[in-house]
């Protein structure tokens, strides 16, 4: 090997997420890809951007893709699965061992967000009747990093528990394993859901947790940094359906992949946005009538937006903490009933005197104090109930809710503040 590509497969070793990011530039990411081992393409596999990842991977010849499926993570691994067609997917299972292929196939079947997902394989079992000096000569030369713990196995694969590496690395290597073998109290099945796996990690405090089948034997193992990148990325998935991006776009995938992706969502906000603007055309005569009201119209329309998008955050990361169900209604519509009529209250008083100040109009700052008042409330309203509503209908809350929201308030906002000054058009 040149040293060049040494030098190559030593970056993307030990820098794989700075390799990914460069790659992603990269037009010709695919002979890139080609030229580093098989481990170095594993390795830069696990960080690229997903969007890329079926080019990639279709890249590498048959062996090599089978090389790559087998060494890299669960995660990766499924998600390139998931991006290929139904006869690539079976070229590339076909490929594999009968044991991993069947394995994999398991996997595809589990929902998303479940232990299934999340888990790695076991590539080398440690049993009780091992000594010490045998288990660290495995764990050696497995290659494992950042591991802390073992899980133990009787001979029929049954979870025995889990021995610490700090306490095998003080131990004497013909210790029994069995003697240092602590008991496991928190286990995941494949089908617990990421709820119930950080509930498991909050109670046992550990950096693992085992995952077993019906007859308590271990499958494989769940480790904390996984589930967290896992939750990290299904927040921030989230933080860009809400304003109708693609989740898996990246700050570096192609304008052609983001296009597609967004492009669908603008088009749904532009029929909302003239939907706003034709309850503004319903108040022509007024505007024509009164100008200073086309003046002030984005300031209630602007506000009520803000509020509306403040009870939706608080309102969603409640769901999806579970620290709230839909069942739950009422009380959280109370709640933002509340803040809407206080911070309504006390914008009105603001904005009503400001607009006194600035017109000399007395009708014209009780219309707007009046339509901040109101668009305050069903701002409130909106972010809580629109949410709660897509929930229950079985639809994502992150997928439509900022775009519903924003229809909801701009019409609210421009209904209030027209209405009301048509309504008291004797007093401008």
């Amino acid at each position: 090997m040149s040293l060049a590509a040494n030098l190559r497969e030593y970056y993307v070793e030990h820098y794989p997420a700075d390799a990914a990011r460069v790659l992603d530039q990269d037009t010709a990411a695919e002979q890139v890809l080609v030229e580093l081992s098989d481990v170095g393409a594993t390795r830069l596999l696990d960080y690229v951007d997903p969007a890329r990842l079926k080019p990639l991977f279709l890249s590498l010849d048959e062996d090599r893709r089978a090389a790559v499926l087998l060494q890299s993570r669960i995660r990766t691994a499924m998600l390139i699965l998931r991006s290929l067609s139904e006869p690539e997917r079976e070229d590339a299972l076909n490929s594999l061992p009968s044991r991993v292929k069947t394995e994999y196939l398991e996997l595809l079947e589990f929902p998303e967000r479940t232990a299934g997902r999340y888990m790695d394989r076991l590539g080398t079992r440690y049993r009780t009747d091992q000594s010490v000096g045998e288990a660290l000569d495995l764990l050696r030369d497995s290659s494992a990093v950042r591991t802390r713990s073992l899980y133990l196995v009787t001979e029929d694969d049954v979870l025995a528990g889990r021995v610490d590496l700090q306490d095998m690395a003080l131990a004497d290597p013909a210790t029994p394993m069995s003697e240092l073998l602590n008991s496991t109290q928190e286990v995941a099945s494949l089908t617990s859901t990421e709820e119930d796996l950080v509930e498991l990690f909050e109670k046992s405090r550990v950096d693992s947790i085992p995952v077993v089948d019906h007859d308590h034997k271990l499958l494989g193992i769940i480790r904390y940094g996984n589930l967290f990148q896992a939750a990290e990325e299904a927040a921030t998935a989230g933080i860009q359906r809400m304003v109708g991006a693609s989740a898996d776009e990246r700050a570096l995938s192609t304008p052609v992949f983001a296009v597609k992706r967004r492009l669908v969502w603008l088009h749904i906000n532009l029929l909302t946005a003239f939907l706003a603007a034709s309850v503004v055309g319903l108040f022509e005569s007024t505007i024509a009538q009164f100008t200073a009201l086309a003046i002030l119209l984005p300031v209630v329309a602007g506000q009520s937006g803000n509020a509306g998008s403040q009870a939706l955050a608080v309102t969603m990361r409640g769901l999806a903490l579970k620290e709230i169900s839909t069942l739950q209604w009422r009380a959280v519509l109370s709640k933002e009933v509340q803040i809407g009529v206080i911070n309504g209250v006390a914008l009105a008083l603001t904005c009503g005197l400001g607009v006194w100040l600035w017109s000399q109009s007395s009708g014209l700052a009780l219309v707007i104090a009046i339509a901040m008042l109101t668009a305050m409330v069903m701002a409130g309203i909106s972010g809580a109930l629109v949410p709660m509503i897509l929930q229950r209908l079985g639809q994502d809350p992150a997928t439509a809710s900022s775009i519903i929201l924003t229809t909801v308030t701009d019409v609210s906002g421009f209904l209030a503040f027209l209405g009301t000054a048509t309504l008291l058009s004797g007093l401008l």
